[in-house]
């Protein structure tokens, strides 16, 4: 494999991007540990210059690569194939989509699920003086869902979709460089390839650090809620710790089953927590409220795509909420992009669209419409103070919500269920996160290297750790949008290059079909101009010869 070290300290990495990552990620993490106090401020003046920029710029490019993933699922490439015509999917469709739930769960989405509608029903932008209630809690589910629907999948399902089908159908290796060699050829092995791998190995390795502070501020509120332990940095400090150790040793003995079984508990554990909001909470009000809710979304998703808090007096909200979030996804499309990617091999285009669209999306809109429901509810009709807690500390939203459910022992048991599924999904995050980081550093090679897999699981602990205690939420949220800003420019070269490359496709036949390649009008009058009709006459045999072999191979 090219640009991979056969021997020394960097056998199996790409010496130059290893290098220059790991120097610069650890010394930047390092120097926050020593100047927190400087970090915070860094992160927040970058953060509130960027923000008049990032207003539109965030917007227009995720809306823009909603509408993109649309088109190749349903325009004249969507029966192209994520491998050769004659491949089928290498996993069957039921395995595919429940690893598509795997990839759309996950800590984020513990943390906000309450938050967030809770957060927005106290204030969004959309409300005016003296609306209704219940129109509060329409806004906040709404925006809820498109700040976790199809806008944020649209950005992870480019990127795997890109990857894809570089790698599976152009034989190329499985990271971001390869979808620039329509656009600078072998040049991907030099030095530009190195920095488009580079760029990809910050946008991730912080976008991780953001998913774990998240979620190790919320564990640490859960044992304080059963434990009493107390909401410290040196808990968050020691959480952190051990659940790096835990997924880098993973990682080390290549516990492939213990993960697989720690994967499985995960969706046992997240239908039964599901399950608790559905029967213990107002049972026949959610069912309402998220059809109600996912009606409202749909209509509104145009408008909201293209939002940009232009006329408001301040930014704050759009910053603080939809800057945040794009950024973030941005910032883990190279992460979830490489999982969906490779579980995703044999796929054409339109059904991989339907399902990675489709599938997280409407589990997200059930996962908050039962979490942030049940808040909502309690809000309306029952006693309140969810608002007031989330106000006081955001980590605690969750087991507000549990407690005020009034389910007696039953919700002691949901917060104990809770705690455990936060922890479980920090490990498996962190150790997926330290094998594509891996991957990046290697070229897309899946062999991993011991002594980096130790050297990457402490650097991605230390940047986690040191986020967390120069400035706790505001500073994981503005070092993600900073740190995504890079890697959306290289999202739009790997949109030019996937582009250039579908040029060279045919329309792909379906099984019991005929089909030519495209002809465009001019294409066609330049064929008829050919001397004495005989280059296409030849043409018109290849094509023949081609569609035919294709349907063969279709049929066997």
């Amino acid at each position: 494999m090219q640009n991979v070290a056969t021997r020394g300290f960097f056998k199996g990495m790409s010496p130059r991007v290893t290098a220059v990552s790991t120097v610069v990620i650890a010394a930047s993490a390092l120097a926050g540990a020593i100047y927190p106090e400087q970090l915070e401020e860094l992160v927040t003046g970058f953060r509130e210059s960027l923000t008049p920029f990032l207003q539109w710029y965030y917007v227009i490019i995720v809306a823009a690569f909603l509408l993109l993933v649309i088109w190749l699922g349903v325009g004249r490439y969507k029966n192209v194939r994520l491998g050769q015509d004659h491949e089928v999917p290498e996993f069957r469709t039921f395995s595919w989509l429940t690893m598509l739930f795997a990839a759309g769960m996950g800590v984020g989405l513990i943390f906000w699920a309450v938050a967030e509608p809770i957060s927005h029903f106290d204030s969004n932008p959309f409300l005016l003086p003296g609306d209704d209630p219940s129109e509060a809690a329409n806004t906040a589910l709404r925006l809820a869902y498109f700040h976790w629907g199809f806008n944020g999948w649209a950005v992870f399902s480019l990127v795997a979709l890109i990857l894809a089908y570089f790698s599976f159908r152009r034989g190329l290796p499985l990271t971001m460089r390869s979808a620039f060699y329509p656009l600078i050829g072998r040049n991907i092995h030099g030095r530009w390839g190195d920095a488009i791998d580079i760029l990809a190995v910050f946008a991730t390795v912080f976008g991780i650090a953001t998913t774990l502070g998240l979620g190790i501020q919320q564990l640490n509120a859960g044992l304080d809620e059963l434990l009493g332990i107390g909401i410290e940095a040196h808990w968050q400090i020691i959480i952190g710790a051990t659940v790096m150790a835990i997924a880098t040793i993973s990682v080390l003995f290549g516990v492939a089953s213990g993960v697989r079984l720690v994967s499985e508990a995960n969706f046992w554990m997240s239908s039964a927590i599901l399950l608790f909001f559905l029967l213990w909470g107002p049972t026949n009000y959610l069912l309402a409220l998220i059809v109600q809710s996912t009606g409202d979304y749909l209509q509104s998703l145009f408008n909201l795509s293209f939002y940009t808090h232009a006329n408001a007096p301040g930014a704050d909200w759009q910053a603080e909420w939809t800057l945040f979030y794009w950024g973030w996804w941005i910032a883990w499309a190279p992460f979830v992009g490489i999982f969906i990617a490779r579980i995703s091999r044999g796929r054409k285009l339109r059904d991989f669209v339907m399902g990675v669209l489709m599938v997280p999306t409407g589990i997200t809109i059930v996962w908050i419409g039962l979490f942030g429901g049940n808040a909502i509810y309690i809000e309306l009709f029952g006693s309140g103070g969810i608002v007031e807690a989330t106000q006081r500390d955001v980590t605690t939203a969750v087991y507000r919500t549990i407690e005020l459910m009034d389910a007696g022992r039953v919700a002691t048991g949901a917060s104990i269920l809770i705690t455990v599924l936060i922890g479980t999904y920090l490990i498996t995050s962190a150790n997926a996160g330290i094998l594509v980081t891996q991957t990046l550093l290697s070229n897309g090679s899946t062999d991993i290297s011991r002594t980096h897999t130790v050297i990457w699981g402490t650097v991605i602990a230390l940047v986690t750790v040191v986020l967390l205690t120069a400035g706790g939420l505001a500073t994981l949220q503005g070092a993600v949008i900073a740190a995504a800003l890079p890697f959306s420019f290289i999202i739009l070269g790997m949109i030019v290059g996937l582009i250039r490359a579908l040029e060279d496709e045919r329309f792909a036949a379906e099984p019991g079909e005929r089909a030519t390649p495209p002809m465009e009008p001019w294409a066609q009058a330049e064929t008829e101009w050919t001397v004495e009709g005989s280059a296409s006459e030849e043409t018109e045999t290849a094509t023949d010869q081609e569609t035919d072999q294709y349907q063969e191979q279709e049929k066997k």
